[in-house]
């Protein structure tokens, strides 16, 4: 399976930002991709609560998704739209982070709520507190295709390896973490942690990405790192998207997950033990 990765410079309009994203999944379409994943809030990046309040609404109304699904059916592709911000209807007003997993006749196969919330402060000038505008899901999914077991993350899941574990002994073969990365933290240890979830698992990693700086009417403008990456299952970059927009391209090899699973059995090397 030939797959392709997003890269994206989303800005606070969904409306500006959908014909960007539907020309790229077009360009790999075109590509010969029939898998293509995109980043983290395709839709909208923005760190005003009130510019999401007024722009985002509930899935069955999403302009995004409902434009993506019936792309997929046009070119007859398997779409993971990284995520999507969507409005919930909870009281306390958050929204979701979700990925979705669109078959190629436009049927959602599967949605992720992303898990870890991004509660961060990485200087005096740059902090970030995810869980105050989203609500954390609370279940891991792992989709079925007909090219190999997808695990289903996104972003800040990265850091947390145990999530990643329990998807690939489930059967995961390939893991998308699409991302909206700091650029602080992206140039210290995207790249580092991508491949480590490869080499821990034996499954092909696919990291679409925004890259910035991102247009914004309302708030302070959010910069993201860019470098979407695809790594093989033995911790080899197998393309990496620098700073711009744009599409790169891996082919999917399930043997190789296999081959690199028989080389380093560490899936099946989990002992019980006790302490501290």
């Amino acid at each position: 399976m030939k797959a392709a990765l997003i890269q994206l410079n989303s800005g606070d309009d969904p409306a500006a930002n959908l014909p960007v994203t539907e020309a790229l999944v077009n360009a790999a379409a075109d590509g010969g991709a029939g898998f293509i994943l995109t980043p983290e809030v395709t839709n909208c990046v923005s760190s005003s609560r009130a510019r999401q309040e007024d722009v985002l609404t509930l899935e069955g109304e999403d302009i995004t998704l409902a434009a993506l699904r019936d792309l997929a059916t046009q070119r007859g592709i398997w779409l993971l739209i990284g995520s999507l911000a969507i409005k919930t209807g909870d009281a306390d007003g958050r929204f979701a982070n979700r990925s979705y997993l669109i078959a190629p006749d436009g049927r959602t196969v599967a949605r992720y709520d992303k898990i870890h919330m991004f509660d961060v402060t990485i200087s005096e000038s740059e902090s970030y507190r995810e869980s105050a505008g989203y609500r954390p899901g609370t279940q891991a999914v792992l989709a079925k295709t007909p090219f190999g077991a997808l695990g289903m993350t996104i972003c800040y899941d990265l850091r947390f390896p145990h999530l990643y574990r329990n998807l690939a002994q489930r059967g995961g073969q390939i893991l998308s973490i699409p991302s909206a990365f700091s650029p602080v933290t992206g140039a210290a240890h995207w790249h580092t942690l991508l491949r480590a979830r490869a080499i821990e698992t034996g499954a092909y990693v696919l990291a679409a990405a925004q890259t910035g700086p991102h247009a914004a009417s309302q708030g302070k403008p959010r910069q993201t790192y860019g470098h979407s990456l695809a790594v093989s299952p033995w911790g080899e970059v197998l393309a990496d998207g620098g700073e711009g927009p744009g599409v790169i391209y891996v082919d999917l090899d399930m043997a190789e997950v296999t081959l690199a699973r028989q080389r380093i059995p560490a899936l099946t090397h989990d002992p019980e033990f006790g302490g501290p």
